[in-house]
Formats: structure tokens, C-alpha cells, sequence
């Protein structure tokens, strides 16, 4: 098995492309070793010191690491546990809890979300993260991001030059796009 890698633009987070699907729809964040249960995959590589969070999604993983930690040294354990994983034949989750769209019947909340789902979150994933809508209230579109995006340096960036924009350019009751955690 060929394990590719990626750089994210959030310099504590690396791209891991198995070349086969992690989770096929959906996504998962896991921000510490408690909520890494559901996931044989996460609970193995939370295993590995340094490693702070596991975002699965359609057919990626991306590893965040601690800022004590080089990439040097924490590659070649997160490579050998991700084939011992997907070698051994385990489900990557044991429930099924992946975070799928729902249905909004607010046409300009659907609109927003159908953007996001189809426009903004396959750009976000080429980075190794995801984008969740959270609400839209008074103009506002409150969404978290996760993954390589959640603490990335350019994450200020991407929320308002990027989804910001796009959102505003297509829905015009959107004035403003706000990070909620």
C-alpha cells in the first residue's frame, strides 16, 4: 500500500491520502483520544505521541501533531499505523456517525448549505479540512472549521476573502460569515 502525503496550509496538520476511502461520504472530526473510540483508525493513531487530532474524510486523513513535534519524526509511525489498519481488514468507524448534510426547509438557508456542500467544502478538503454550517440569524453565517483549517493561520483568510465572498456574491442576505467553535 502507497500512502501519499500533503502539506495543509496549517503547518501542526498533514494530508494522509491512502488511495482507497476512509469514510466515502461525510466527515469526522476527533479532537482527543476519549472521542476516538468509534474509530479504530483515530484510537490507533492516537496512540502515537505528539498526535493532538484525526479528521477522517471522504478519502483522506489528516493528522494534527504537536507544535513540540517535527514532521520528521512523526510521519513514519502515522504511515505504519494507517497500513496496519486499513491491512487488517477493521472498519475505519464502528458507528455510523458521520456528519451528513441535512435537509433545510429555508430556501435561503438550503442555498447556503447546498454552496457550502458543493462549492466551498470540496476546496476546503483539498486542504485537508471541512467546513460545517452551523446557523445563518440576521445575515450572519456562523460555520466552524475543522480539520487542517481549525487553527490554521490563513483560516481568518479563507472565512472572509474566501466563503465570505462567495456566499455574499450568491446569497444577498448573507452580509457576514462568523467562526464559531
Amino acid at each position: 500500500m502507497f500512502i501519499q502525503t500533503e502539506e495543509t496550509p496549517n503547518p501542526a496538520t498533514m494530508k494522509f491520502l491512502p488511495g482507497r476511502e476512509v469514510l466515502g461520504r461525510g466527515t469526522l472530526d476527533i479532537v482527543s483520544p476519549d472521542a476516538a473510540g468509534q474509530s479504530p483508525l483515530a484510537h490507533s493513531l492516537f496512540g502515537i505521541d505528539g498526535v493532538r487530532g484525526v479528521f477522517l474524510g471522504g478519502d483522506f486523513i489528516a493528522v494534527t501533531k504537536a507544535e513540540d513535534k517535527t514532521w520528521s519524526v512523526m510521519k513514519p509511525p502515522i504511515l505504519t499505523a494507517i497500513m496496519d489498519h486499513f491491512s487488517s481488514g477493521k472498519p475505519v468507524l464502528t458507528t455510523n456517525s458521520t456528519e451528513e448534510s441535512v435537509t433545510y426547509a429555508d430556501p435561503v438557508i438550503a442555498k447556503i448549505r447546498d454552496l457550502l456542500d458543493h462549492k466551498i467544502r470540496p476546496a476546503v478538503a483539498q486542504d485537508g479540512g471541512d467546513i460545517a454550517f452551523r446557523g445563518f440569524e440576521d445575515g450572519v453565517v456562523y460555520v466552524t472549521l475543522k480539520g487542517a483549517c481549525a487553527g490554521c493561520p490563513s483560516a481568518t483568510m479563507t472565512l472572509k476573502a474566501g466563503v465570505e465572498n462567495m456566499l455574499r456574491h450568491y446569497v444577498p442576505e448573507v452580509r457576514e460569515v462568523r467562526q464559531v467553535r
